[in-house]
């Protein structure tokens, strides 16, 4: 895309990446989050970055380098990431994942990782066509209550 740029992410771009995520999920957005960007912004290490069109914020994807993880050596893992509604389906996405990949590839890391719900076909297709499949991790939960 000729007026896309993918840049960095910076602290000042915690409400606008907010307000991208409130418009996918379609619910309000916890403070939390908004703190959450915040922190990943501040943070030297991992590769986080914006898509700007026309310098509006419509893309992000923040992502962070695993360095202990039961065996698996340092990797990357992609935490979330989220496209406008109204710029979906323009590469945006996978812009920005190139981006990250190249950031991990020139630090020597080789394995990018991530979890999708088993039922957001929409994601799953997302990641399948970046390349990405199964992996030997499970994820695992337990709920506190």
């Amino acid at each position: 895309m000729e007026n896309m740029q993918i840049r960095r992410l910076k602290i000042e771009d915690a409400d606008e990446i907010t307000r991208i995520y409130a418009a996918i999920t379609r619910k309000p957005v916890s403070a939390d989050f908004k703190r959450v960007v915040e922190d990943h912004a501040r943070r030297e290490d991992g590769a986080c970055f914006v898509a700007e069109m026309n310098g509006q914020v419509v893309g992000f994807m923040i992502s962070t380098i695993l360095t202990a993880g039961f065996g698996m050596p340092t990797s990357a893992w992609i935490a979330t990431l989220g496209v406008s509604p109204d710029h979906m389906g323009q590469g945006i996405g996978a812009g920005m994942a190139e981006e990250i990949f190249a950031y991990y590839r020139s630090h020597g890391i080789e394995n990018v990782y991530t979890a999708v719900r088993w039922d957001s076909t929409d994601m799953l297709s997302f990641f399948k066509t970046l390349g990405f499949d199964r992996s030997n991790f499970i994820n695992l939960r337990k709920v506190l209550k």
